[in-house]
């Protein structure tokens, strides 16, 4: 048995939204923190961060489609998960329990693991006013999800 214990490992999900391009921001205050991170991207939000650089940021793949059965889990089971940016869409069908990526399947999985789950959205004023959103924020909040300040997405 070693005499460090391992790090707690932070599974980073990351959305389609311009702010994305900054998480290696949020990387290094997790590493600073001493967790190991691991980056889950939905489909589109891959065009929005620099792969190469997360990637030799936190020395691990990204994620972004679902594993073939019988491969091995590339991360370890997570301590906590990150939504940073979290979409109008992401959060509508996460709280709908729509898993129809990667990394929603995950949010899915990870509420019912009981891991604790943070978010901080990027959305509009417009967006965040659908009582979709709305009535989806209460319900992962009532799940013990926790939101942080939105972030409009404008300067």
């Amino acid at each position: 048995m070693s005499e460090h214990p391992e790090k707690p490992f932070l599974y980073l999900v990351v959305c389609a939204a311009g702010i994305a391009s900054d998480i290696g921001e949020l990387i290094t205050a997790a590493q600073e923190r001493n967790w190991e991170v691991g980056v889950i991207a939905t489909p589109q939000g891959l065009g929005f961060i620099d792969a190469t650089a997360v990637e030799a940021q936190t020395g691990r793949p990204i994620r972004s489609a679902w594993r073939a059965p019988g491969d091995p889990r590339p991360f370890p089971a997570p301590d906590a998960v990150a939504v940073a940016p979290a979409t109008f869409n992401t959060v509508n069908k996460w709280a709908a329990g729509i898993s129809d990526t990667l990394a929603l399947g995950t949010l899915c999985e990870a509420y019912g693991l009981g891991v604790p789950i943070a978010v901080l959205p990027c959305v509009s004023e417009a967006l965040a006013a659908h009582p979709a959103y709305r009535a989806s924020v209460d319900r992962l909040g009532a799940m013990g999800v926790r939101f942080g300040t939105p972030y409009s997405g404008e300067a």
